[in-house]
């Protein structure tokens, strides 16, 4: 790919078609939608759609100027909704991606939901979906008095989230093939990481030459493609919507 291209593409993302043949009949998203949620494998899929993607419906909440605390409650009263109705007539509407299907069942909850009734739904404070402690960056982003709205931020995170993931499971190959240290310095390549040292400089740290790193970044950049096509996959319900979503959240995160 052309320097130019990696740089507009952000993070490594190419939205051309690549996809190199996803499995996609296995993806979280599919299983969900052809058992009407009401499987035990749907079910398990569905309940780790809701733990990946918890943030961005929490930083929509937090943007209606929710208290953390509540935001909690009110994310985890909707999750427990969500896994419990098995309703999914409203995902045609919505073109069959689970962001948008999301984001449109959480608008409907809010604007329907007492928390006292959500409370006692809960289970008197039962936590369905662990919510992991959010970055200091994550938090600054959400109580910032920007001019970002609730649906733009709610997609922005959930592009990030989902980045968040592919390169969670690239460093595991890594590592498990005892790169980590080679991880670590490739990632720091991807076009969005700030005060990034030189090719050269990290080659020289590696006791690679510069076209030994060139060709070992070529790998991983094609790798972090796959997997985030992959990754995708599982959020929407046909193969094809796969490109698409892609250009949508590359354009989320240019604005």
């Amino acid at each position: 790919m052309p320097a130019d291209e990696d740089q507009a593409s952000g993070n490594g993302i190419a939205p051309s078609t690549q996809n190199g043949g996803v499995a996609f009949t296995t993806t979280h998203w599919s299983v969900v939608l052809e058992a009407h949620g009401q499987s035990p494998a749907a079910r398990e899929a569905l309940e780790k759609l809701c733990r990946t993607y918890w943030r961005p419906v929490y930083g929509f909440i937090r943007r209606q100027g929710t208290r953390p605390e509540e935001a909690e409650d009110l994310t985890q009263g909707f999750f427990s909704l969500l896994l419990e109705r098995h309703d999914f007539d409203a995902v045609r509407k919505e073109k069959g991606r689970l962001r948008s299907y999301l984001l449109t069942s959480l608008k409907h909850f809010l604007a329907s939901e007492h928390r006292r009734a959500m409370t006692a739904k809960r289970g008197k404070g039962q936590r369905l979906i662990p919510l992991e402690e959010l970055s200091a960056n994550e938090r600054l982003e959400l109580e910032g008095a920007g001019a970002v709205s609730a649906d733009r931020l709610y997609e922005r995170r959930w592009a990030l989230t989902l980045m968040e993931q592919v390169l969670l499971r690239l460093r595991e190959e890594y590592c498990s093939a005892g790169n980590a240290a080679l991880f670590d310095s490739l990632k720091q390549l991807l076009p969005d990481e700030p005060g990034a040292p030189s090719r050269a400089e990290i080659a020289s740290q590696l006791g690679m030459t510069e076209n030994a790193l060139r060709q070992a970044f070529h790998r991983f950049r094609h790798r972090y493609q796959l997997l985030l096509r992959e990754e995708i996959s599982h959020t929407v319900a046909i193969a094809s919507d796969v490109e698409d979503e892609l250009r949508y959240l590359i354009a989320v995160l240019r604005t």
